[in-house]
């Protein structure tokens, strides 16, 4: 042992004597609590952490795709929400005009086979005669999900299907909700559409209304069949159709992964209502789109598997594919009959992973994407562990994907932490909802998990019982949870919050890390949390410790990170107070010898003077991260230890301290002002 190793361990020895003086005087003392922590840096007791543990998961739920980070402005585009069926529900697409002027009804004469449903539009005035037209025109328009959000000087490109037995003239129009203003319009004349013709129009916007609506028009007497009409922003992300600012919002996490697209939304609550990734693929005209039962909501799939596998790359992380098993909420397939299941899923794979010249991998070659998706993980069903046909499903889809590809991580149902598993896998799939309290005090949760088999995949975790839409105290709990995480991230290879995304007007679930409506976003207080572990992922875990802790009111954990932006590496302290008393840290670190540096340090800290304190669309940064510098280290430290540093903990408050670690050059210090509005 080198000697600034065996001076660190002497010291550590010094300080938990000391500890034990703090515990015993600081009894009784409801503020300014004075708690020990120890950082032993030295290599001996580091550890990396994986490259993949913290990431994101995505479940079409609250709206999240349909009407929120897929960009697509129309509802019910093909007219098929309400099934095969005729006469079709078509809301929210609704008549303008009266009985009079117009009928709207549905019929099954689409050119496309998969989605047979057209609307039928009979415009019974004309620009002259007995029946006159009103100003305008009569016809159909679509509010989108809950208004569209168009914005000056912006572009979109409307497509939509037409057919008539007569010359058309249409007015196209973008206005604000109740019509009486148009944002953006153009008229579409045609003498001869007798069989469906395909229309393209791009609409520049004059205005700007986050409640608009797409209007289809017309002043002329006939029978008009519109089918497959879509509005897209043409700015959305690499032009690949997800809204800017929600994909901005995924992007600043650094997720490792990426989950989809379920959750329950793979099982469904019947298989007829499960994801089916086949019929998500290939042109959105032709995709049938389907009724998500458990979220109670149609999506028409223009979010689909290929599009989830490209979010997946856009965002740098690890595609992790959840399909169905045979199993949804009310009936499975008994493990006789799964095969046709099993090739599914293979060609899904071949899809994802295929030579551009193979039978699935030529079908994405076509939509754009030639080379292979790096799709790593795959995880057989989600919850269905204790259902009858679970093991057995499960044990053919594992054998038939590590017999075609050997290097894929299947991650099982069943939980692994408290007993080993009684099947292969490489991960188990662990998920929590619960209290914040319980929620931290599930923090070492995984101490006792075995430490050889299958890793975890915390995929779905949140304080869900008293988050209210999303407040401080639930975040609080999940930090303290996430630090177990750190710290047993030698048994723990991944963990996601859930869900996502929610859309205000579609709230069936709270809370949900981003909130949105069609034209702004904020994250809740767990949002922002997340931020302080995205650097986790390829850290080096140093060995901490607390002393003389409150009710077991603290969590603490360090990490050194290498910064990819200015090239240095940093020490990260995370600490959570649980407790309502404010509490002074005194932090000893041993084994970084000479490398901290006695200035540049920053604090951040995640509180608020009201424990279920909320952001909003008003106030969306209400409670979130704010970033100062620390005071200058006393110039007297040991330069082999960093000691007797005094940092104030608020009560209810995650706080991180950044340190800088071998510089690679001198750079300026950031003033207060700037570290406060990095956020």
């Amino acid at each position: 042992m080198d000697s600034s190793r065996t001076r660190c361990c002497i010291l550590l020895l010094v300080l938990f004597g000391i500890s034990i003086q703090y515990q015993c005087s600081a009894s009784g003392i409801d503020t300014n609590q004075a708690v020990l922590l120890f950082v032993n840096a030295s290599e001996a007791s580091a550890r990396k952490i994986p490259d993949t543990l913290f990431g994101i998961f995505f479940e079409e739920i609250n709206h999240a795709g349909a009407g929120g980070l897929w960009a697509e402005l129309v509802s019910n585009r093909g007219f098929e929400s309400g099934g095969s069926f005729v006469p079709s529900i078509i809301e929210p697409w609704a008549i303008i005009g009266d009985d009079s002027s117009v009928i709207v009804s549905t019929d099954l004469s689409s050119c496309f086979v998969r989605n047979k449903v057209a609307l039928r539009v009979q415009v019974l005035c004309d620009i002259e005669g007995a029946n006159i037209c009103p100003g305008g025109g009569v016809g159909v328009y679509n509010p989108g999900f809950w208004g569209m959000n168009i914005e000056q000087g912006k572009r979109y490109k409307l497509v939509f299907y037409v057919r008539s037995e007569e010359p058309i003239n249409l007015s196209v129009a973008l206005t604000c909700s109740n019509g009486l203003k148009k944002l953006a319009t153009t008229t579409v004349v045609a003498a001869n559409v007798s069989n469906w013709t395909k229309v393209l129009v791009l609409l520049e916007a004059e205005g700007t209304d986050p409640s608009s609506r797409l209007e289809l028009r017309s002043t002329t007497k006939g029978v008009i069949w519109f089918d497959q009409v879509s509005l897209m922003p043409l700015d959305t992300y690499n032009g690949n159709g997800f809204r800017n600012d929600l994909f901005g919002m995924l992007k600043d996490l650094k997720p490792a992964f990426l989950r989809f697209p379920g959750g329950c939304f793979v099982e469904g609550d019947y298989l007829r209502n499960a994801f089916r990734w086949k019929e998500t693929i290939g042109p959105w005209e032709e995709r049938p789109g389907h009724y998500g039962d458990k979220w109670k909501y149609w999506t028409d799939d223009g979010l689909g598997h290929f599009e989830f596998l490209q979010l997946a790359e856009d965002l740098r992380a690890l595609p992790v594919w959840v399909f169905n098993n045979g199993i949804s909420h009310n009936d499975q397939v008994d493990t006789s009959s799964v095969l046709p299941f099993v090739e599914d899923i293979l060609d899904g794979l071949e899809f994802a992973r295929g030579a551009p010249n193979s039978r699935w991998g030529s079908v994405r070659a076509a939509m754009g994407h030639p080379e292979p998706f790096d799709l790593r993980y795959v995880a057989i069903g989600n919850e269905d562990c204790n259902k009858p046909y679970y093991l057995g499903n499960y044990l053919k889809f594992y054998s038939a994907i590590k017999e075609a590809y050997p290097d894929i991580k299947i991650i099982s149902n069943c939980d692994g932490s408290s007993k080993a598993l009684d099947h292969p896998a490489d991960l188990y799939d662990f998920h929590i909802y619960t209290s914040a309290s319980y929620m931290f005090s599930n923090a070492n949760h995984f101490d006792g998990a075995p430490r050889s088999g299958p890793k975890a995949f915390i995929s779905e975790y949140a304080a869900h019982d008293d988050a209210g839409k999303g407040n401080l105290l639930a975040a609080l709990g999940e930090a303290g949870f996430l630090i177990g995480v750190e710290k047993n991230s030698d048994v723990i290879e991944m963990a996601s919050y859930a869900p996502l995304f929610a859309n205000t007007n579609d709230w069936g679930w709270k809370a949900d890390a981003i909130v949105f409506d069609s034209s702004q976003a904020y994250g809740i207080p767990s949002y922002w949390m997340q931020h302080l572990f995205k650097e986790s992922n390829g850290a080096t875990l140093l060995n901490s410790t607390l002393q003389a802790n409150p009710s077991n009111s603290l969590i603490a954990s360090a990490i050194t990170w290498r910064n990819e932006t200015d090239k240095n590496e940093y020490l990260r302290i995370k600490v959570v107070n649980f407790g309502s008393s404010t509490v002074t840290l005194n932090i000893s670190i041993c084994g970084l010898e000479n490398t901290l540096q006695r200035s540049g340090a920053t604090k951040t800290i995640l509180t608020s003077n009201n424990v279920k304190a909320e952001n909003s669309f008003t106030y969306p940064k209400n409670v979130s991260l704010v970033k100062t510098m620390l005071e200058e280290v006393s110039e007297n430290m040991d330069v082999e230890v960093f000691e007797n540093m005094d940092v104030g903990l608020l009560p209810y408050s995650i706080t991180s301290l950044e340190l800088l670690k071998n510089p690679s050059a001198l750079r300026t210090a950031a003033t207060s002002s700037d570290l406060e509005s990095s956020f």
